[in-house]
């Protein structure tokens, strides 16, 4: 009888340790299954916040920066972290630190791309301020009296000793010493006359194009004043002529070779905003780097002459090459 109670005892006891051992073993890695879901949910809350801020950053899904939500074959993509019940521990770890690592190589791109694009716009801003300076000069459209319009108008050369010597107080007399290059303008020597009046004025149908062609021909032969204002005319009463850039052009040539910087300027810069794809619109913005260059302005000088170079780059590496290499020489722009 002895045996026979004892084998129920010891299969009652064997089945409950069984049973605690068994329990043992369920219960243990509950803890860390829990913390481990804990992390990976923290994870993807982190990586969809990304993901969303990308979009807004980069609109239209560029790769580069994330993954797609289709991958390839049509199906959705897998999801970049899997857990593994297998082993919880080793995997779990190791997936954390690579998907940290994912996350902040896409912030340092986002970073990376937010200075690029905030120093792009920075300077765009400082390139349209100082065009806008520049475009905010005042532009005068009619030369100036007494210096070029009685060019064309022969005076005695005794009219300044008259007019001079008025009866006024020495006072006033010295103060105004201003108008003596004037009265010689207006008193033109005969030689200088009999010059002008050799020039021809072309007779042909197009009455603008004989205007145009006879300030041309006043300015080849260095007559200066009556080129301005022979363009002058030209430029006011033909406005939509085909040589209208042709005129504004030269006219503020005219000036630069008159050593007159400011007024030449003026004209430059009327010419290119007027019509930038005129026949002469390339040649005004280069010699409004040259008169800025004459004013001793070296940084207009120097928007002038890279606005050139970007928006005329054939013209740069042609017709005005070796102009714009000279005027570059001229100048340390940074």
């Amino acid at each position: 009888m002895t045996p026979l109670l004892r084998t129920p005892a010891l299969r009652l006891a064997g089945a409950m340790l069984l049973a605690a051992g068994t329990a043992t073993v369920v219960t243990a890695p509950a803890p860390a299954f829990a913390q481990d879901n804990a992390a990976d949910t923290r994870i993807r809350k982190i990586e969809a916040e990304v993901r969303a801020l990308q979009r807004k950053v980069f609109p239209g899904g560029d790769g580069r920066f994330f993954e797609p939500q289709i991958g390839p074959g049509g199906d959705p993509a897998a999801p970049t972290t899997t857990s593994s019940p297998a082993a919880p521990s080793s995997t779990a770890v190791t997936d954390i630190l690579v998907r940290l690592d994912t996350l902040e190589t896409q912030l340092r791109g986002l970073t990376a791309r937010s200075e690029e694009q905030a120093n792009a716009l920075s300077q765009m801003e400082l390139r349209l301020a100082a065009l806008e300076t520049a475009a905010n000069m005042p532009i005068t459209t009619t030369p100036p009296p007494a210096a070029t319009l009685p060019a064309f108008q022969p005076a005695p050369t005794s009219a300044p000793a008259t007019t001079l010597p008025a009866a006024r107080p020495p006072v006033q007399t010295a103060a105004a010493p201003t108008p003596a290059p004037a009265a010689s303008i207006a008193a033109p020597s005969a030689t200088r006359l009999a010059a002008v009046q050799a020039i021809t004025k072309p007779q042909t149908a197009d009455a603008g194009d004989d205007e145009y062609s006879y300030g041309f021909r006043l300015w080849s032969a260095g007559f200066f004043p009556e080129a301005r204002q022979q363009l002058t005319k030209f430029v006011e009463q033909y406005p939509s002529h085909p040589r209208i850039s042709f005129g504004r052009n030269l006219l503020g040539r005219a000036f630069l070779d008159d050593n007159l910087p400011d007024e030449a300027a003026r004209w430059f810069l009327k010419n290119y905003q007027a019509n930038k794809a005129g026949d002469r619109a390339p040649d005004s913005l280069l010699y409004l780097g040259k008169a800025m260059i004459a004013k001793n302005d070296t940084r207009k000088a120097c928007i002038a002459l890279a606005e050139f170079g970007e928006t005329y780059p054939l013209v740069a590496t042609g017709r005005l090459a070796d102009e714009y290499r000279n005027s570059l020489a001229k100048v340390k722009c940074s």
